[in-house]
């Protein structure tokens, strides 16, 4: 039986915006609906870095492009940014705490990628959140390149997980089929 929901596609294809618009629309079907986004940061119309945002409106930062080298500590990095997991971990780890009360819920990871996944307490807390009763996920993970990401490749790989590809031909009308999965989940 399908339990949670993906979306996939090249970056910038529109998934957060489809999972954002997905959220408004079981929301107001009395789907309750918890999680983050992870959104653009632009300065002067140049992209310098990724924040984590909540459902509730918090933010936080995810990465931002690496200017010097940090001194001291562990750099994680991923192309020309620089991942501040103490930051992404200290506003999405609570969320997962925090998910899934009662029936007819929607936890959403928006994204399970290389920035997120040098968390191991996040990969922890997204297998539980996968195997938990009591909750869907609704979700987004990259088109596979390169070096395969374990956990993203379990995601395709689980037999209750319904992977939507999204591509700039069909982001404008797949939105009502991922509705039509996501309310099938919380039935």
């Amino acid at each position: 039986m399908m339990k949670h929901v993906f979306l996939t596609g090249v970056p910038g294809v529109g998934k957060t915006t489809l999972v954002k618009s997905v959220c408004e629309s079981v929301v107001s079907a009395g789907v309750s609906v918890s999680g983050f986004f992870t959104e653009e940061v632009r300065e002067r119309g140049r992209r310098v870095g990724f924040d984590v945002v909540t459902l509730t409106g918090d933010r936080g930062r995810l990465s931002r492009l690496s200017t010097e080298s940090a001194a001291g500590g562990r750099e994680y990095r991923v192309g020309q940014y620089v991942v501040d997991l103490q930051s992404f971990e200290s506003l999405a780890l609570p969320l997962f705490r925090n998910m899934c009360v009662g029936s007819k819920n929607v936890f959403v990871i928006d994204e399970i990628g290389k920035m997120e996944l040098f968390s191991q307490a996040f990969i922890r807390a997204v297998r539980q959140t996968l195997d938990a009763s009591s909750c869907s996920v609704l979700g987004t993970i990259p088109v596979p390149k390169g070096k395969h990401l374990a956990l993203v490749e379990e995601v395709r790989s689980r037999q209750d997980v319904k992977i939507f590809m999204v591509t700039k031909e069909n982001r404008d009308t797949i939105f009502d089929e991922i509705v039509s999965a996501v309310q099938e989940c919380v039935k």
